[in-house]
């Protein structure tokens, strides 16, 4: 008995080790102002779950909600989409992302990410479609690409877009809880980066384009779940940042044909606190630009380029699901310096972006849109 004891003391000591090992904490301290230097003017009221927003040329703002509607908001008017395709909605899936054609005024192309039931097995899985707004009806429609194969599972849909200097569109899936199948094996959908030209076609310099097997529109692959994609403003470069599982959320710079490591690395734990490995740096995989520990669950991210404020030019907004606030990362050369807490206790930040006017707009579930202006 005094033996088995023994056994069982040694390997909880050495659980505990490794677990500790993954969720330190590493970079600057999590600080929150005295006094906001801004007030939160609504912009759209009464939304359950807004999770992608598009400004369109005239100002006027297209919304997502995750149940599946596309609302258009003009001068405080609120007007719903039809036309817009039944969603799979179950758990994290339905209605994603938008997101708007770089030559939106030429060609009136619209992008949406959602989940889609079609095809082969039960369930869904994240799909990309375009189409086109006339007489406030989605027509046009076409679908650029959809995962497979479908699943039950509710998790990990991902998924944002964006478009680079090129007129590249890359868009996101998550692992959909497969996080031992999908991430690492490229002949499977889920846990990638994907890179289309904008009518859906695969371009033939994509990683794995001549990889056997390979899903030929993969850009990069392990990642668990990024629901946050953007442009670098000054370099161009597409920064992500995704779900980790308990701790080990990352910031990532995402880099054609590479591995992100999921789920053989990572900083984080799972949910009942044991280890998923023990490894944080493995040869020919990449190492996230930052890491939160714990998580903030992540949503929705946006860089400064506005003079409207002068003081945060150059950082970086990501909303937090789980602690339900704002976040400001200060980044230089690379490297987060300093971090702040904006709308402290203000509901489940699902998205951020800056507008044309140059103002912050923050989608916060069970609430809508506000719009964040500066004090005088």
């Amino acid at each position: 008995m005094k033996l088995i004891q023994l056994m069982v003391i040694m390997f909880t000591m050495s659980f505990t080790l490794v677990s500790c090992a993954q969720q330190k904490e590493q970079g600057p301290i999590l600080h929150t102002p005295l006094e906001n230097s801004f007030d939160l003017q609504p912009v759209v009221e009464g939304l359950n779950i807004p999770w992608g927003m598009a400004f369109l040329p005239d100002g006027s703002l297209l919304v997502t909600e995750k149940e599946g509607n596309l609302i258009h908001v003009k001068n405080n008017s609120k007007t719903i989409i039809k036309g817009v395709p039944e969603v799979y909605l179950r758990g994290q899936g339905g209605l994603l992302d938008i997101a708007l054609h770089p030559n939106y005024k030429d060609n009136g192309w619209i992008y949406l990410t959602y989940a889609l039931a079609d095809g082969q097995g039960s369930g869904g899985n994240t799909a990309l479609m375009r189409a086109k707004i006339d007489n406030n009806t989605l027509v046009s429609h076409e679908l650029l690409y959809k995962a497979t194969p479908n699943t039950t599972k509710g998790v990990h849909f991902g998924s944002r877009i964006t478009f680079d200097n090129d007129g590249y569109l890359y868009f996101s899936i998550g692992d959909r809880g497969d996080h031992d199948l999908n991430p690492q094996d490229l002949s499977r959908d889920g846990g990638k980066i994907y890179r289309l030209h904008d009518d859906g076609q695969i371009p033939v310099d994509n990683p794995f384009f001549n990889t056997s097997d390979a899903k030929k529109a993969v850009y990069s692959y392990g990642h668990r779940n990024p629901q946050g994609m953007i442009k670098h403003p000054e370099t161009g470069a597409i920064w992500t940042h995704e779900h980790g599982p308990k701790g080990g959320d990352e910031i990532n710079i995402i880099k054609k044909g590479k591995n992100y490591g999921w789920p053989i690395i990572t900083y984080g734990i799972n949910y009942s606190g044991t280890p998923i490995t023990d490894v944080t740096e493995m040869e020919g995989m990449e190492q996230p630009l930052y890491y939160w520990v714990p998580s903030i669950a992540p949503s929705g991210m946006a860089f400064v380029t506005s003079s409207v404020y002068p003081q945060w030019k150059g950082s970086l907004l990501v909303g937090s699901l789980s602690f339900q606030y704002l976040e400001r990362l200060e980044i230089k050369d690379n490297k987060v310096v300093s971090r702040e807490k904006l709308l402290v206790d203000i509901g489940r930040v699902r998205n951020v972006v800056q507008g044309p006017d140059g103002y912050i707009y923050v989608a916060i579930e069970g609430t809508g849109i506000v719009k964040l202006v500066p004090k005088k």
